[in-house]
């Protein structure tokens, strides 16, 4: 079965089309800019040279019919007709409350994303689009929805609810949903899987760090808590977000600056994290190199990113009481080599030794503790859209049934 997994941000379109046969993928691109001047798609088919296209994409209506032009041309292309793509799965930011795993698309469905536009400003209402456009594009296809949030749906009330008015979860479900999902419940899977732990009992940590950086704590494969919340802001400082703050910050600054409330949420989404600390960057390479030549500011960005990702494992492992196995993933856990250093150095009562050499290892499933570690340390590639390809083809095996 070939799937066609998408995934639209606010502004772009990153695409795989993977053969579910053999696990391959057939072609990859991504369309960006969409809505904004200078739109272009970036087409790379496996084995074939890459095809650039520079055009006006004014919606995402737009990007996907390039998106399948690109698979079906001539040269570029990968596929003879639209027939050979049999299901299409789409990345949806936030389910709410209302779904706890990966569903077939139909009207309710589309529903629920729409009424999540709230929860998901930048994501959902781009979301609903590709899947619109994809219905009219390509008929009556499969289409599958996998929420980020669904993962994180197995938490207890107990992580799950904010200490506010009980009436505010009930009349707008204000409670911690959770994101990067698709990547936790990959991650912990292979971790198991990987590191031969026990698939009913055992209690992993899942550190997924890049730009935007979030914990879960998985106990049997069932995520019972995790660091972001009602949106990706809290939780962890990542690369322009501020993670955990005193919410008093926000007033305290609008009355200082004399900002709205929608003016210092978005400094702490786009302007704060390891980049408002550092002044530099948003990107940890270009925060090491500074730090390295000197620059006080990119290492103490790094030193608090470092220990609110300490801490946050700390917390875990008593929410746990326990934990078998830490998995390091995504851009930074999969190759950083000092960054897993400096996390792990604060683990030393859990007994945790790593390897040296095999802590340098980049972009590679590995364990990087030794035979003498009390917790297996992993590395572990996240693939997202082969888990988000794994999951439509689990819902249309189910529909064909």
């Amino acid at each position: 079965m070939n799937v066609l997994v998408l995934n639209c941000g606010s502004s772009s379109l990153k695409y795989q089309l993977i053969d579910m046969n053999t696990r391959s993928v057939l072609a990859k691109g991504i369309c960006e800019k969409i809505g904004i001047e200078g739109s272009s798609l970036t087409h790379k088919p496996t084995g074939k040279e890459q095809l650039v296209v520079n055009q006006p994409m004014p919606d995402h209506k737009a990007a996907v019919k390039l998106v399948m032009d690109a698979l079906l041309d001539k040269k570029y292309g990968v596929v003879k007709s639209m027939n050979e793509i049999q299901a299409v799965g789409h990345r949806v930011l936030h389910g709410g409350k209302f779904y706890s795993g990966s569903i077939l698309i139909n009207d309710d469905v589309k529903r629920v994303i729409r009424e999540c536009f709230d929860l998901g400003p930048l994501h959902n209402p781009a979301n609903l689009i590709g899947i619109e456009a994809c219905e009219s594009l390509m008929g009556s296809t499969p289409q599958v929805a996998v929420f980020d949030t669904a993962f994180h749906q197995t938490m207890p009330e107990k992580a799950y609810l904010y200490a506010l008015p009980y009436e505010y979860y009930e009349k707008y479900a204000i409670r911690k949903y959770g994101f990067h999902g698709t990547s936790h419940w990959y991650v912990s899977g292979r971790a198991i899987e990987f590191g031969k732990l026990d698939k009913k009992k055992s209690k992993v940590i899942v550190a997924h760090l890049g730009n935007g950086a979030s914990i879960s704590a998985v106990v049997g494969g069932k995520c019972v808590d995790t660091s972001m919340g009602l949106t990706p802001l809290e939780g962890l400082v990542m690369g322009t977000r501020s993670g955990d703050i005193d919410p008093a910050v926000v007033q305290y600054i609008a009355n200082k600056e004399k900002r709205s409330v929608d003016d210092v949420l978005n400094i702490l989404n786009k302007k704060s994290g390891v980049l408002g600390i550092s002044g530099v960057s948003s990107d940890f390479r270009d925060l090491e190199a500074a730090a390295k030549s000197g620059n006080k500011l990119a290492q103490t960005a790094f030193d608090v990113f470092v220990y609110r990702v300490a801490k946050y494992i700390g917390s875990y492992v008593a929410a746990m009481n326990g934990v078998d196995a830490i998995a390091f993933t995504a851009g930074l856990g999969e190759n950083n080599g000092a960054a897993r250093k400096a996390i792990c150095d604060y683990l030393g009562y859990l007994g945790i030794k790593l390897s040296a050499k095999k802590n340098q290892i980049r972009g590679e499933e590995v364990v990087i503790s030794t035979p003498a570690s009390k917790v297996k340390v992993l590395v572990i590639p996240t693939n997202e859209e082969l888990a988000i390809a794994m999951e439509t083809v689990k819902i249309v095996k189910k529909l064909k049934k």
